[in-house]
């Protein structure tokens, strides 16, 4: 059946299954509830049919836009660039800084027009030159180290450590339950990663509360540190930082975190310890500088809507990374990505009736500050933003996208993504668009974020494994196809895509 002979039929359809739900059920509520399933298949049948009909006049340029992707695509080429112009790039820091005209230079360079530095303050951490954590007591374990990082915002220890013993727990709940342990004592959280889940984002986020509440829940049963497990799944000696958060309602204390190995060696330590009566003593040293926050920018360049050019599909990813590694994975990948998705289109001379908008956002890791910004600069115009869409889950192989699109609006999504089908990159999955474009979703913008193989993510997360190394060409030039069909697609298609409901207007 013809595709619009098929969305004739299948509205037809929802508007008859309406017409009974209106009428006096004397079924009891068994029927009513089984016509509104129906209703409800049939309605989704008609947004699927129309959305497939509406999208595939564009089969072709998908194609197209994929096989230039890893055929002749840049988006390594600029992470290489990037990483080594820029391989330590927290907000405030030179090398953040050193970003910035990176990215200005390459939109110019890429042809993108209305390249812009956009003003934005942020935090300005300095993690210092000294982090350790090494055994005291008892005498046989005297002078191990454990390998450790500052966390992202943790203060300095007094000037030359402090020493105490060490209770360990796996939850707020246990250290709910053993505050009187705890009281002068440095808390140790090991709780790992379920590594039972398949999904390591869902894992991260079971776990990844010990390192940003970790010092706060310390302090408020008289801790005087606070010692994290990394968060990863993976077993070696890459301690993993990350930014952590204080109250100003509980004193401030300082905290790191140490090795998956360096975990496993402490508890080990201390079970011993325990058994044999003994008490187990680490000297905690870590010199971290706060500064006042710093000036920065997001950097924005545009392809401008050849019809609708006040209509925009904001593409982006966060310029900052962590000061260690090179920042390949978080969020360099991310950063290329979605410059390349816009030079994409330009390479193949394809022009949208409306506007691309790349943002690469300063500030993702330790505030967010970009993000919000953007949103505050550009208030008056969120109601002509159609979609915005991120890469911030590392440069590995493309599985799809993530969206929390309304039905109507998701109906375009997926038609969308099963014309990269062959390319195995256009699965669409529930689920949120990034933390850089979330200021946006209040205001009914469709939002969705850039899927990968969640398998190593983590193994390289924040650490000094996030490097060029960890990187292959092909995947991250593939996220970049699979970016540039997805906006090639919104931004062509002569319907407008729904937006969501919002909770601020849209």
């Amino acid at each position: 059946m013809p595709a619009a002979r098929r969305v004739a039929l299948m509205l037809a359809l929802a508007c008859l299954s309406s017409t009974a739900l209106a009428a006096p059920q004397t079924g009891g509520g068994a029927e009513a509830r089984a016509a509104e399933d129906a209703a409800e298949v049939l309605a989704a049948e008609a947004r699927r049919a129309h959305a497939e009909a509406a999208v595939a006049q564009y089969r072709d340029d998908v194609q197209s836009i994929l096989v230039e992707a890893v055929a002749r695509g840049q988006a390594y080429e600029k992470l290489v660039d990037l990483c080594t112009t820029a391989p330590h790039r927290l907000s405030g820091s030179p090398g953040a800084a050193a970003a910035v005209e990176w990215s200005r230079q390459a939109m110019l360079d890429d042809g993108l027009i209305n390249v812009r530095l956009e003003p934005v303050m942020v935090p300005h951490w300095e993690r210092g030159s000294v982090c350790s954590v090494t055994v005291v007591a008892p005498e046989r374990y005297a002078g191990t180290d454990l390998t450790a990082l500052a966390l992202g915002g943790s203060i300095a220890t007094p000037e030359h450590g402090l020493v105490a013993g060490v209770i360990e727990v796996l939850s707020f709940d246990e250290l709910g339950q053993r505050a009187a342990e705890a009281e002068g004592k440095l808390v140790f959280y090991n709780r790992p990663m379920d590594a039972a889940l398949f999904d390591t984002f869902a894992a991260y986020g079971g776990a990844v509360s010990q390192r940003t509440r970790g010092a706060t829940e310390a302090a408020r049963v008289g801790g005087i540190g606070a010692i994290v497990r990394s968060v990863t799944t993976r077993l070696d000696d890459y301690p993993h930082t990350g930014g952590m958060r204080y109250n100003d309602d509980v004193a401030r204390v300082p905290t790191a975190a140490i090795s998956t190995l360096a975990a496993e060696t402490l508890s080990s330590m201390l079970a011993t310890a325990r058994a044999n009566g003994e008490e187990l003593l680490l000297r905690f040293e870590q010199d971290p500088v706060w500064h006042e926050d710093e000036p920065s920018f997001n950097v924005v360049g545009e392809i401008v809507g050849r019809e609708h050019p006040e209509q925009i599909l904001v593409v982006g990813g966060h310029l900052d990374g962590w000061d260690v590694g090179q920042g390949a994975h978080d969020d360099g990948a991310g950063t290329c990505q979605s410059l390349e998705a816009a030079r994409l289109l330009l390479a193949l001379d394809l022009k949208p009736r409306r506007t691309i908008r790349v943002v690469h956002f300063m500030n993702e890791e330790n505030g967010l500050g970009g993000a919000r910004e953007y949103h505050r600069a550009h208030a008056e115009e969120m109601d002509r933003h159609v979609f915005a869409m991120e890469s911030d889950s590392g440069g590995f192989s493309p599985e799809g996208f993530s969206s929390f699109a309304n039905p109507d609006a998701m109906a375009y999504l997926v038609a969308i993504g099963e014309l990269m089908g062959n390319a195995n990159c256009g699965m669409l999955k529930r689920g949120g668009g990034g933390a850089d474009v979330s200021p946006m979703a209040p205001d009914g913008v469709v939002t969705a974020g850039l899927k990968v193989d969640p398998a190593r993510y983590f193994d390289v997360h924040h650490s000094n494994r996030d490097t060029l190394a960890q990187v292959s060409d092909r995947e991250v030039n593939l996220g970049a196809g699979a970016m540039a069909a997805m906006l090639w697609v919104l931004a062509e298609m002569e319907e407008t895509l729904p937006r969501n409901a919002g909770t601020t207007g849209g």
